[in-house]
């Protein structure tokens, strides 16, 4: 079993309500502070109590997501999210200033530190009390999608799935079923389009809101600030998208092309985009959710005994949650546990390919969890998403050469891996089309629902609009957007996936070239955390923090050049 780091601060047995932790909060905010040696138990103490309070939140969202229709886990959830978070972040604004006014700030280990104050600062600068509120609403508010998406399913053949389970029906040869399939699916998500489109119009003027109390003329320009982008800008992203248009696009251009051939069609229509062009019937790595498990740990420990060790320990301690169900929420996430050192997996499987690389995606993301445990600081746990995604991405590509372990077969081997690589290019393009259409978001904070689906179109098209003819479904298309539950609950985490996806080929390009060293230099730069810049931690994993025309175009060629030694 698993045992959560023992406390030296606050009781093991602490309830987590407000009466409770106030008084910890009281005592860190007036504990006198004459040495460094004290500033850093005073760090210690304060991550204790912290780490406390973030791993009693993730079982709260982890519970509520596992059965989204329990009135119980949700009041649960809401509890912490309306009563504890808004109590909270005042003391925690005071105990930035006291450790920013302490006279033995600057005795601190610049080196250790840096990233960390560099973090403090920035949150001092953007706290606002009038936020608070806000912010509480927000946090409510957004829940609303995984509860309404959680909800849909289709009949198909009299039977009952969930929109996860009916898209493996994308995948199979009968072209008329899938058009069926794909009609149900969209027919269900248009159904509940304008309560999303209500939803987010609220959510929206709430982050306004937020970002003009803090002193912005719009969220965008707020988030940049939140999210800790030091290392690039809006300007920066926009010329990433363009670079992904002019280098990747073509490529992806030429695979449909390959694709509408391969399958006799005078045009590709959307629901066209998954079946497997040989013929074949979808691949099928594995037989359910435990399967999937044992062969996952299988494939990781023959990368490396200790990357399966760590699956293992959280399937021998109840971590996962993998197969698809009504009432689940949507989706699939890693949610680390900050006191015991080890992640959740939640993921909706529905025995296809796809769940394979969830499932290596989000061990990536687990490892990554392992590995961070012992950092002295929660907050050196914290990575940014151009980060924690190269730990998940890199471990998509490292993983394919030990697929063996799903696939018996030579062909179908290929044909996965095959897959794969056109869908680490498919990522590129997507990703620019939601971060550019939160920039217009963000940046017209006045806009119409009209307004919004137009401006999704238009920034969709120049992209490839998943090369696919869309003529008959314009709806459906200018309501794409709406699958995407990042736009909702996590604004302007997005374009970190492409960023990290470019870091993830050139990881898998060093491990071709040298597994070992490769793959050390990899797990050196997932030990960081985030005690160093995402420039340094990139340069130890021994790639660049790059995402030029030149670099794209770099790692498009190498990809392709991979991709025709499988055909």
């Amino acid at each position: 079993m698993i045992h959560k780091k023992t406390r030296t601060y606050i009781p093991a047995s602490l309830d987590i309500k407000w009466e409770n932790l106030e008084p910890f909060y009281k005592e860190l905010l007036e504990r006198p502070i004459n040495s460094v040696e004290e500033l850093e138990k005073w760090l210690r103490d304060k991550s204790e109590l912290e780490a406390a309070l973030e791993e009693d939140f993730a079982w709260r969202y982890i519970r509520m997501t596992c059965d989204t229709a329990s009135e119980e886990l949700l009041q649960k959830f809401q509890y912490f999210a309306t009563e504890i978070e808004p109590k909270i972040a005042p003391f925690s604004n005071e105990l930035n200033k006291k450790l920013v006014a302490s006279e033995y700030v600057d005795q601190l280990d610049g080196d250790k530190y840096f990233v960390f104050l560099r973090a403090v600062k920035k949150a001092l600068e953007l706290f606002r009390e009038e936020n608070i509120p806000v912010q509480t609403e927000i946090q409510v508010e957004q829940q609303k999608y995984q509860s309404t998406t959680g909800a849909m399913s289709v009949h198909i053949d009299d039977k009952e799935f969930t929109l996860e389970q009916a898209s493996v029906f994308l995948k199979g040869t009968d072209r008329a079923k899938r058009q069926e399939v794909w009609e149900k699916i969209t027919s269900r998500r248009l159904q509940d389009k304008e309560k999303l489109d209500e939803l987010f119009d609220h959510l929206r003027k709430l982050r306004h809101t937020v970002a003009v109390n803090a002193g912005f003329e719009n969220f965008r320009d707020y988030m940049f600030q939140a999210l800790g982008r030091f290392d690039y800008t809006p300007q920066d992203c926009y010329a990433f998208h363009a670079a992904i248009e002019t280098e990747i696009v073509p490529i992806l251009r030429q695979q449909a092309e390959k694709r509408r051939e391969a399958l006799g069609l005078p045009a590709l229509k959307p629901w066209d985009m998954d079946v497997d062009i040989s013929g074949k019937p979808a691949l099928k790595p594995f037989q359910n959710g435990e399967d999937l498990i044992e062969k996952s740990i299988q494939c990781f420990s023959n990368i490396n005994r200790y990357l399966g060790e760590r699956l293992e320990i959280m399937k021998d301690n109840g971590l996962f949650d993998v197969e698809s169900r009504k009432g689940k929420a949507p989706g699939g996430y890693n949610y680390p546990l900050a006191e015991t050192g080890a992640p959740f997996i939640f993921m909706n499987s529905a025995n296809t390919f796809r769940d394979l690389t969830t499932m290596v995606h989000e061990g990536g993301h687990a490892v990554h969890t392992f590995l961070t445990a012992d950092l002295e600081l929660n907050d050196f746990k914290h990575c940014p998403s151009e980060v924690a995604e190269l730990a998940s991405m890199s471990m998509e590509l490292i993983s394919m050469d030990n697929w063996n372990v799903y696939f018996d077969n030579e062909e179908d081997l290929k044909r996965a891996k095959r897959d794969q690589l056109v869908d680490v290019l498919k990522t590129l393009p997507w990703v620019a089309v939601v971060d550019q259409f939160q920039h217009w978001i963000y940046t017209n904070p006045g806009h119409t629902d009209t307004d919004r689906r137009t401006a999704w179109v238009e920034i969709f098209e120049p992209f490839g609009a998943n090369f696919a003819d869309w003529s008959e479904h314009p709806e459906a298309l200018a309501n794409l957007w709406q699958k995407q539950l990042h736009i909702f609950e996590v604004p302007f985490y997005y374009i970190e996936y492409g960023m990290a996806q470019l870091g993830a080929i050139a990881v898998w390009k060093n491990y071709k070239e040298n597994p070992e060293k490769g793959l050390q230099q990899y797990l050196d730069a997932l030990k960081l955390g985030y005690t160093k810049t995402i420039k340094e931690i990139y340069e130890t994993a021994g790639i660049k923090f790059d995402f030029s025309a030149g670099y794209v175009k770099e790692l498009a060629e190498f990809v392709k050049a991979e991709l025709d030694k499988l055909n």
